[in-house]
């Protein structure tokens, strides 16, 4: 029985309806990383073990007439850089090769009482740092729809695993885009909710922190019921519906002229807006002036990892690697005129786009300013001809929202004529994360990328390097 590209809330209605046993969906996917992650890399850690007797005990429950939650059943493998009792997690650190955390992550508590099924960790880059998934534990993984592609970071991992069928849906996480630019890279849907929707663990600083855990599937639809499970709020649940004829959004192809872009990318975007256009949306180039925010993601980030990682550069400098020193020691350098002024911007920022949300229902932009890049990069060096000037310049399509406590969402829109995917971010004001997957549904419609499922791995073993 074939299982493993089918959505997920088929999926847990057919299991509660005992139309298939969780058993079986789990032996399917089993199955379907066995063929592909030799490939791909994106399952880590696996535990068949823990997996199958989670799903014994799933069937178990069904059969006992007990009350089960939304995700009853389904196999998931969580982002390595979250703890999860009892399995290792190793942050992609050589540090934490051998870690085996005696606590869940919160988000994975919540995961585990709505029934999921845990097969594993997915792989993360070192510490979560940087849009390209590779560390010195795991190595590369590679994009399913081109495997000598990049399948972008930090959630690379989880959106590979989709993408391939190894997972219906998965959790991860985004500073900078770790949720969005592998969605995009990889054809799938992540959601940046907005800060305090999903709840962790404590932040090391008093301002809300960049990062935010967040949902991703193949589907809006599945998405949006991993966000239920993971806020703790049904309404995510409830169909989602938007006519486009009724929605006024705004689009801008390099966030007012702010970022340079990769043609590639725009020449696959804009067909796609224009379809969305077509479906009714009234659709006008516009832009909210973002030129502050980049100094903003940049300071408020640098602080945070200081406080998160400052006693690994202490006691390990030699073991971090050298984009980890540096940042780090970026916040180590920060005077009280840095955070003043920074937090003087965003509020002018916020502002700014408050205004901006009074005029739209949402803003379209890219999620990445370049397609899926060579796996063998460390990261871009250039832009449509612009020098970067780190790791962190050529994320500036997600991070600049990042700054703006924005929702944002990652929907599959269009492909390169060399069949590399390009997705198309819905961004919305603060707080209307329900809208922003409403409208990214309706996104979703118009385009239909996202049916588009990436080629079988002629030579897996080779394939893999």
């Amino acid at each position: 029985m074939s299982l493993h590209f089918d959505d997920a809330v088929t999926l847990a209605a057919a299991i509660r309806r005992k139309e298939v046993s969780s058993r079986e969906v789990l032996e399917a996917h089993l199955h379907r990383i066995e063929d592909t992650n030799p490939a791909v890399n994106a399952i880590v850690t696996l535990d068949v073990e823990r997996a199958s007797a989670d799903a014994a005990a799933a069937d178990d429950r069904l059969a006992a007439g007990a009350e089960v939650g939304p995700l009853h059943g389904l196999p998931i493998a969580h982002k390595d850089l979250t703890d999860t009792a009892g399995l290792r997690t190793t942050y992609g650190s050589p540090l934490f090769a051998e870690h085996v955390p005696t606590r869940d992550d919160p988000i994975i508590t919540r995961l585990r009482a709505a029934g999921v099924v845990t097969v594993g960790k997915t792989n993360t880059p070192e510490l979560g740092l940087g849009s390209h998934t590779f560390n010195p534990v795991f190595g590369v993984t590679r994009n399913p729809y081109a495997l000598d592609r990049s399948a972008g970071g930090s959630s690379g991992g989880a959106a590979a695993a989709l993408a391939a069928g190894m997972i219906p849906i998965a959790d991860g996480s985004d500073t900078g885009g770790s949720l969005r630019n592998p969605a995009s890279f990889c054809n799938v849907v992540g959601l940046r909710p907005s800060p305090g929707r999903v709840r962790s663990g404590p932040s090391p600083t008093p301002w809300p922190s960049l990062s935010t855990k967040g949902p991703m599937g193949r589907t809006v639809a599945d998405t949006a019921l991993l966000m239920a499970v993971l806020a703790g709020d049904d309404s995510f649940a409830a169909p989602l519906h938007r006519d486009p004829r009724r929605l006024r959004v705004a689009w801008t192809p390099d966030l007012g002229g702010l970022l340079p872009v990769e043609p590639a990318v725009i020449d696959a975007l804009e067909p796609a807006v224009r379809r969305f256009q077509e479906a009714g949306a009234d659709v006008v180039l516009d832009c909210p002036d973002l030129a502050a925010a980049d100094e903003v993601f940049r300071v408020r980030r640098a602080w945070h990892l200081e406080r998160l990682y400052g006693t690994l550069l202490d006691q390990h400098r030699e073991a971090l690697k050298p984009d980890a020193v540096r940042n780090i020691e970026q916040g180590r350098a920060l005077k009280d005129a840095d955070l003043d002024r920074a937090d003087r911007l965003h509020t002018a920022l916020q502002r700014q786009v408050a205004e901006f949300f009074a005029r739209y229902d949402a803003l379209l932009a890219p999620v990445s300013q370049v397609v899926p890049f060579d796996a063998d990069l460390v990261h871009p060096t250039s832009v449509a001809g612009v020098e970067m000037s780190d790791y962190l310049a050529w994320m500036g399509a997600c991070s600049t929202f990042s700054a703006t406590h924005c929702p944002a969402l990652s929907v599959p829109a269009a492909f390169t004529p060399e069949g590399l995917p390009v997705g198309l971010q819905v961004v919305g004001p603060p707080g209307q994360d329900r809208a922003v997957l409403e409208i990214g549904g309706a996104v979703e419609e118009a385009c239909r990328a996202g049916r588009r499922r990436p080629p079988e791995p002629a030579n897996p073993a080779a394939a893999g390097g």
